[in-house]
């Protein structure tokens, strides 16, 4: 019987901790399912998906925590509790001058229009012409059958507006 765990691992960052853990859930029978990892600030962070036979699940959580400085947190890689089975992907892009609550600006209207963030990228970057700092972000989210996407886009663009930002809907 197989089980599933997502891992998250935050630590400084060096050259072979991803084939450290790669090389523990090999050895361990596992199989990589999906991962997401970034140097962040000079630390790693990752968040990964495996598949574990149960009986070797202990053992495998064992080794990983024992990587040096690795912080490691493990959760139960569990069905979502909340059904989209008809909720339609899409994609938002974000582009202006940064500033602060920006993503807190657009989470809170996503949320109220009960819109699923799956995936959430950011960047702050130096302008190539004016030097100022750029905000960039790109998400995918899941929109719920629901979803008033003409209100929706109305409220992005408002809350653009009042932030001075560029917000691209894409479905």
């Amino acid at each position: 019987m197989q089980t599933t765990l997502v891992m998250t691992l935050i630590g400084p960052d060096r050259t072979g901790l991803v084939e450290a853990v790669a090389s523990i859930v090999a050895d361990h029978g596992g199989n990589w399912l999906e991962s997401r990892m970034s140097r962040l600030g000079g630390e790693f962070a990752g968040i990964l998906r495996v598949e574990v036979p149960a009986d070797k699940k202990s053992t495998l959580l064992d080794a990983v925590q024992k990587i040096s400085g690795l912080r490691v947190i493990i959760g139960a890689g569990e069905p979502p509790a909340v059904s989209l089975k008809n909720a339609r992907e899409s994609k938002i892009e974000i582009i202006g001058q940064d500033r602060p609550g920006i993503v807190r600006e657009i989470s809170a209207a996503l949320a109220r229009a009960g819109v699923n963030v799956e995936e959430f990228t950011s960047d702050v970057t130096s302008s190539a012409m004016s030097g100022e700092q750029m905000f960039k972000a790109s998400a995918r989210v899941q929109l719920p059958e629901h979803c008033n996407i003409s209100a929706l886009k109305k409220e992005l663009e408002e809350i653009a507006a009042d932030l001075f930002v560029e917000v691209s809907f894409v479905e």
